[in-house]
């Protein structure tokens, strides 16, 4: 573990598991979370000789908690900083919901020389904000939602979004885990406030279509069928469709956080995925 000092003096903490030998995983993570939220994923990969890096973006976690720069552009190349900081090379690059914005924000700004591969999770690409030409995304009144509940309540915010839409655990018949509710609040009360609350029209507002049109590298696009934070329709396949020949694999039934609802079965993709890696 470690920090990256950033070109603004915002200090970005990072994990580096596994063998330092291995072929670099880089995983940005969602709102409003940090780099623990990858656990499953960095454990799995490392266990499988892959050295694992997640960061906290700015705001969040054990990173500085800014005031200002909480965008896409700062997240971009807050993670080329951590990249570059570490000279990894031939990297795959997976990210979670607001971190699938990073990745797609990062390779739209900075190429993908250190790039082999590109994953987008449960990932807010191209664009979530419904309008004339985005008829299948969220309203804005649901974003005003969340800077209303952010405001007033925000610890309160977190609870209701983990016992419910996140983790679909408000479907009927859904199994319930009082551990991944306990978790998300805790990483996002870890979270700057006001850093949380600018993150909600980065993750919403940004329109990632162009940098979409810059991937270059495999990309694997992974999504619940059932995601009522991030719906599949404006995200996941859209995204596979503006992606020069990504893969697209969608899980019935599964919801927003699958990256712990269907931890084995995310695993053993991103990992058949990394495998198959030709230099």
């Amino acid at each position: 573990m470690g920090f990256v000092t950033t070109n603004d003096g915002v200090q970005i903490f990072y994990k580096d598991w596994g063998p330092r030998h291995g072929r670099p995983v880089v995983f940005s993570h969602g709102w409003p979370l940090h780099s623990d939220s990858w656990e499953a994923q960095m454990l799995h990969l490392a266990e499988h000789g892959y050295r694992v890096i997640a960061h906290d973006r700015r705001g969040h976690g054990r990173s500085t908690q800014t005031w200002d720069g909480n965008d896409m552009d700062h997240y971009a190349d807050d993670l080329a900083a951590v990249v570059d900081e570490l000279d990894l090379h031939d990297a795959a690059l997976f990210g979670f919901s607001t971190g699938g914005g990073e990745v797609a924000r990062y390779i739209g700004r900075h190429g993908t020389r250190r790039v082999a591969q590109a994953g987008l999770i449960s990932a807010v690409p191209p664009l979530m904000l419904k309008g004339p030409t985005n008829p299948d995304g969220v309203p804005m009144e649901v974003f005003d939602g969340l800077r209303a509940g952010s405001a007033a309540d925000r610890s309160q915010l977190y609870k209701d979004l983990a016992a419910g839409p996140f983790f679909g655990f408000n479907r009927p018949g859904a199994k319930v885990s009082q551990g991944m509710q306990d978790a998300f609040w805790l990483a996002g009360m870890a979270a700057g406030h006001k850093a949380a609350y600018d993150c909600i029209e980065a993750f919403s507002e940004t329109d990632l279509t162009e940098d979409l049109k810059r991937f270059d590298v495999p990309t694997l696009v992974v999504h619940g069928d059932d995601d009522q934070v991030v719906p599949i329709d404006a995200s996941g396949r859209a995204s596979a469709a503006i992606v020069r020949d990504a893969t697209l694999r969608v899980y019935p039934g599964a919801p927003h956080g699958i990256t712990d609802t269907h931890k084995e079965q995310l695993n053993a993709d991103l990992l058949d995925f990394t495998n198959a890696y030709k230099r």
